[in-house]
């Protein structure tokens, strides 16, 4: 059974002769639940949020590169100050080749941004909302507080 005839058997059972009232409901409530508890106002908005699969596989790339406690600790301390991979490895007592691999997903998320002096590279987080988001999150979920 197609579509229309659905929508036509459901005009003749439910509404009769008043088309006008079937299309307005139709119209205001394309998408309903199986199950109705009530809060079903605004789910239309929701689903169709749920729908854009490609905004949520960047949220789920941007928490994927903040899976490794490491990384987030690097993230927290370019939050803070700018730095190089020699000064990252010693406050994080890694090597640097460890540290550089870290910093390589972080940076190709967007997450932090780069500078180059000379023959030094310069590592801060990005000014963007996004980390500003995360760095207050990290220091809400572990109760500390910035150092500046």
């Amino acid at each position: 059974m197609s579509a229309e005839t659905i929508k036509a058997v459901c005009k003749m059972i439910f509404f009769g002769e008043n088309v006008y009232n079937f299309e307005k409901y139709y119209s205001m409530a394309e998408f309903i639940l199986p199950h109705e508890h009530g809060e079903e106002k605004g789910m239309e908005k929701i689903k169709n949020n749920l729908s854009n699969n490609e905004s949520f596989i960047t949220v789920a790339d941007l928490f994927q590169q903040l899976s490794d406690p490491t990384r987030i600790r690097i993230f927290w301390l370019l939050c803070h100050y700018e730095e190089c991979v020699i000064n990252i490895s010693a406050i994080l007592e890694m090597s640097s080749p460890a540290v550089s691999h870290h910093l390589r997903p972080l940076k190709n998320s967007g997450l932090i941004v780069s500078r180059r002096d000379g023959k030094e590279v310069y590592y801060r987080a990005a000014d963007t909302e996004e980390c500003r988001l995360l760095h207050k999150m990290i220091e809400e979920v572990m109760e500390i507080k910035c150092p500046n």
